[in-house]
Formats: structure tokens, sequence, C-alpha cells
């Protein structure tokens, strides 16, 4: 087999390469042929052209299915359709094509784009591994720009997000951990190939899902050359920014296994294969109505040796890459909810912990500033020697942002000017905390 395969002149990823011929598709012919048949019968389709797009082939080999097709006397001619088609010639499912068509749809209802081959999806996956990102100091300061961050923050969650292994963040809440979980995945900014689907001992798993992968088809252009390039890759993959899949109390562990739909008798990827080459967020560790040990239990295999076991309906197992940068966020310390073996697994732990009360000044003078809110000293000192002790002094990021909101609201409510004064100050801490308290029922 000789297909070319070369880096995308927009990402720096290889891309994969175009098949050539009907054997460089890696499928074998009954499933594309079938794959063909309920493609026309569920679309209509008629045109080489037209179910070329909808087969994300190339047309020339969409003719070779055609043609085998129309030799088993599964499909026939019907000339051109309309005037709009120009002199291309219509094809339609005969009698016997129907009936293919039918019996096929009673196995799997997919129909629709050609999948890749298990094999041959592996090969891509190590083409875009997330451990080939390079990440710099200022791709992550410039998506985290708006965040005050500890001094040794970035020195610590720069080489984590460079390697691609998995990272915990701990500490109390309150401090920004989703937020900086939010950043890392905006500091990601290249390109990858996302299947549309992919098969494995002919079952058809659905991988690209425009929930959760943002599209970027482009026209890559040479500006020395009246020669432009659109897009000369399998048209099987869809090119999309490096995913990022967000979790939080909702995760369970079926949601890690293969979707099964027994009326379609369809499969769709699970949630980590979705993320593969990007970001798996697990926020909120601890929430899960599973316990966290449970949970990480399950993500130990595909951590350690960078490849997950899926099962099929048939119980059959198989192995599918795992080539994704999972961050865990908690508010829990490590030990209390993971034995040694699992925080042996996960290569980085990383504390974000609450601001001093230098850092916490910093933060409100930065947010008052951005919030228009005039800074009033007497009511800053009555905010750190009256409010903040009767809760030992613990401060926390977002509280600078609720506290301000919540003044801001009450001048608007009231329609005074945004000002800041010990009243105030003492309405906004009362929507912060809850007092302990018993009343009757």
């Amino acid at each position: 087999m000789n297909m070319e395969v070369a880096p995308s002149a927009a990402t720096g990823v290889v891309a994969p390469p175009m098949p050539r011929r009907l054997e460089d598709t890696g499928l074998g012919m009954v499933m594309m042929r079938d794959i063909l048949l309920k493609t026309m019968f569920r679309t209509n389709a008629e045109q080489v052209t037209r179910l070329a797009v909808i087969l994300a082939l190339p047309v020339s080999i969409t003719q070779e299915l055609v043609d085998h097709a129309r030799e088993n006397n599964l499909l026939e001619a019907t000339g051109t359709l309309h005037a709009g088609a120009g002199s291309e010639m219509g094809f339609r499912l005969s009698d016997a094509g129907k009936a293919r068509a039918l019996d096929a749809l009673s196995q799997s209802e997919y129909y629709g784009a050609m999948p890749i081959p298990l094999e041959r999806y592996a090969e891509q996956v190590k083409r875009q591994s997330v451990r080939n990102m390079s990440i710099t100091r200022e791709q992550l300061l410039g998506a985290m720009g708006h965040l005050i961050l500890p001094p040794n923050l970035i020195n610590q969650l720069g080489p984590a997000v460079g390697a691609g292994r998995s990272i915990l963040m701990y500490g109390p809440p309150g401090n920004g951990k989703s937020s900086i979980s939010n950043g890392v995945r905006d500091a990601i900014g290249d390109l990858i190939y996302v299947p549309r689907a992919i098969e494995y001992n002919s079952q058809v798993i659905t991988v690209y899902d425009p929930l959760m992968h943002v599209k970027r088809e482009e026209v890559e252009s040479d500006a020395s050359s009246l020669r432009v390039t659109s897009n000369r890759f399998d048209r099987r993959y869809v090119r999309c920014e490096r995913p990022s899949v967000v979790t939080g109390g909702e995760l369970s562990l079926d949601m890690l296994d293969l979707v099964y739909n027994p009326t379609a008798r369809t499969y769709q990827a699970p949630l980590q294969l979705k993320s593969t080459g990007g970001i798996f967020i697990v926020d909120d560790l601890g929430r899960q109505e599973e316990p966290p040990q449970k949970l990480v239990n399950r993500w130990i295999v595909p951590l350690e040796e960078s490849k997950d076991i899926l099962a099929l309906q048939s119980g059959e197992k198989f192995e599918v890459p795992f080539d994704t940068l999972v961050i865990f966020s908690t508010n829990f310390h490590p030990n209390k909810i993971f034995d040694t073996a699992a925080l042996r697994r996960i290569f980085y732990k990383i504390v974000i912990d609450g601001p001093d009360q230098a850092g916490f000044l910093k933060i409100f003078a930065m947010v008052a500033r951005k919030k228009k809110m005039p800074l009033n000293e007497e009511a800053l000192v009555y905010l750190l020697k009256t409010k903040y002790p009767t809760i030992d002094n613990v401060y926390a990021n977002y509280q600078p942002v609720f506290l301000i909101d919540q003044m801001i609201a009450i001048c608007e409510f009231e329609g005074i000017p945004y000002q800041m004064t010990p009243e105030l100050i003492d309405r906004a801490w009362a929507n912060m905390f809850v007092e302990e308290s018993e009343f009757a029922h």
C-alpha cells in the first residue's frame, strides 16, 4: 500500500491520508456494500457525487462501490435525474438491493460515513497523541490571565500538561480548581482528526459528537502558489479542536462503557473515547454516587497502560487507545479518598489552596477595579478585622467576587452609587455564609 502521510499545514499534526483505492479504506467489501445500500435506502441519494459526500469517500472509490453493487444486480441506472444534475448518471436500488438493504438494516441501522478500522484509528491516535502537545508558559498564562494564581502554580501545571499525563488538583472549595481546569483546556490550541465512526469486528461505533467536538474545517493555501489544497485528508475524519469533556457529580461508571442502542443496534463511544487526543475533566470528585476510589479504580489500567477495555453486547472485550489528559479535581484531601496504589498512578498532584491575606486583598482590589466599585479603607479594615476572624481568617479566591457582586446588587436596588461601607459588608457577608441556628418545624 502506497499511501502518502503528511503533516497538515494548519496543525502540525500528521493528517490521516486520503484513501485512493477501495482496499485503502481497510474495510471489507461486504460491509462497505451494505453501508452503501443502507445509505441509499435511508437518504434517497442516487448520484455518485452526493453519495461520496455522505459516505465520506472520494468520488472514485464511491464509483467503484456503485459499480460493484451494480454488477451484483443490487443497483440499476436511472439516467439523468433532473435538469440541475447535469449529465451525471443516477442509480437506485433494485428489488434485490432493497431486500439486501432491509436485511442489513435489521442487523444494524448504521449508515452514512464509512467507519475507520480500529487498528487504523490507533495509528492516527499515535500521530496526534496528547503527549505530543507542545504548550508554553505564555499559552497557559494567556488562557488564565483573568485568574490570580499562586506564584508557583504555572511551574507545576505547565510540565504536567505538556507531559499529557494525569493530574489531580485538590484543595478547599472556592479557590478556582474548575477555572484552572478550564484554563488548561483553553490553552491547548492545535487541531486533531476525530473519526466519524470506528469499526471493530464488523461492529460500528460512532465517535464524532457535534456536542463535544468543535469542528474546524479550513482551506489551506500557499500564498506563493496558484494551487490551493482543500482539506486533502481522509474525509471519514473530522478536523476538530482537541476535545474537552467535562463531567461532575453526574458521572457514573456506566457512562464509561459503550452505549448500545438496542432498537437501532448501534454503538456510541463512551465519554473517555470521545475525549481521545484531548482532556477529560472529572470535576468535584467525591460528589458522584460511586465512591471516589471506585471511580479511580476504573481508570487505573487506562492511566497506566494507555489503553482501555470495552465490551460489546455479546460480552466480547477489546482494547481501544486511551490517549487523554485526565484532570481530577476534588475538595477532599487525596489521602482520605484514595489508596496509595491509585495515587501512585496519578502522575501529578497539585494543591490549589486559598490565598493569604495579602493575596486576598490583591484579588479584591483587582475585582473592585474591574467592576468599578470604589475601595473604602474603613470598610476593608472592618472586613478583615471584624468579619474574617469569625471564620478563622480562612480566605478563598471566590470571596472577593461574591462580596463585591452582592454590594453592587444592593446599591442598584437602593438606587445609590456603587460604594463600600461596613453596613454593606454586613449585608453581603450574610449571603456568603448561613448562620448555624435551630428553628421550629
